[in-house]
């Protein structure tokens, strides 16, 4: 008998450009959207709404571009059915100002990458969360790092920078050096985690940086990655994994000497799916750490959709 084939679904349908004004309502029960300027280049739709379709929901999911200094004004006027949002880029602190309750990390990191509303209802509370250090972690273990031991370099000090420390640590990392090209934008970062126990921080110059023997993970949160790599001692780099929250453009030119002198290497994208992940069980009433029904599914139609492995 021959074995039944099951028909592919169709790929899902993922709205192209961004609105400048609250998205409309669409024909879904709930709507959703990625919030930050510049905005049109997220990922955020193609991996949420794969998420959703494969659960059988028609919810919405958009872009929108606000400005920075605008998130209340914008959020405090939106319309009915609103879940949840995504926030990038330049609004995440903004976002954990204007939620009325926030996480244990949002707090910790000063910044919220999602906020989730109690109800549909335009008067709702709302809530801030930080996957972004879910994602960090999520994205270190597809290369098999999984705990630190050694110190951990974090390039640059903005919003991605608090996340990333508060990833290494809970990895069990206990020194860190942040390099920066201001120095009083990494020492805010710093003095974030002065009261963490058995963390210690160094701040340093980013021009200064040279990756050292011994260092157990380099994390570069520079937008479109480090740049200045001509004095990366590439004997040192296979020892020594990379995080780069970069994924557009991609590689980075840090992350191609890792790969020319193979060292590990994951991305942006790659948190970006498994922050992505924790956002949707928050978005359909789970909490950050319970996971979803067949979740394994889920997940892997969220990698299909930005080109991820699945296996």
């Amino acid at each position: 008998m021959a074995k039944q084939q099951w028909p592919e679904r169709p790929a899902p349908v993922v709205p192209v450009g961004a609105f400048e004004q609250e998205p409309p309502q669409g024909v879904g029960s709930a709507r959703l959207a990625v919030l930050g300027d510049p905005i049109e280049h997220s990922k955020s739709p193609e991996l949420h709404i794969a998420a959703y379709r494969d659960r059988g929901l028609e919810w919405d999911y958009h872009r929108w571009r606000i400005p920075a200094g605008q998130l209340a004004a914008n959020l405090d006027a939106r319309g009915h059915g609103w879940r949840g949002f995504s926030v990038t880029a330049p609004l995440k602190a903004e976002a954990l100002a204007w939620a009325d309750t926030a996480s244990a990390d949002a707090q910790l990191t000063g910044a919220a990458n999602t906020l989730v509303f109690e109800s549909l209802d335009s008067s709702s509370k709302k809530h801030a969360e930080n996957t972004d250090i879910a994602g960090i972690i999520g994205a270190l273990a597809e290369v098999e790092v999984t705990a630190l031991d050694g110190p951990v370099d974090v390039l640059g000090a903005g919003g991605t920078a608090s996340s990333a420390i508060a990833a290494a640590h809970r990895l069990g990392a206990d020194r860190i050096r942040i390099l920066a090209r201001r120095p009083e934008a990494a020492t805010e970062v710093a003095e974030r985690f002065a009261a963490v126990p058995g963390l210690a921080i160094e701040v340093a110059d980013l021009a200064t940086w040279q990756l050292a023997s011994g260092t157990s993970l380099v994390i570069d949160t520079i937008p479109e990655g480090f740049a200045e790599v001509a004095g990366v001692d590439q004997a040192l780099v296979p020892g020594v994994a990379l995080f780069s929250a970069a994924y557009d453009p991609w590689p980075t030119p840090l992350a191609d000497v890792w790969t020319a002198a193979g060292g590990k290497v994951t991305a942006g994208l790659q948190m970006l799916a498994h922050q992505a992940l924790v956002q949707v069980r928050l978005f359909s009433g789970y909490s950050a750490e319970t996971p979803l029904p067949n979740e394994e599914f889920t997940f892997k139609a969220m990698r299909a959709a930005v080109g991820l492995p699945t296996a």
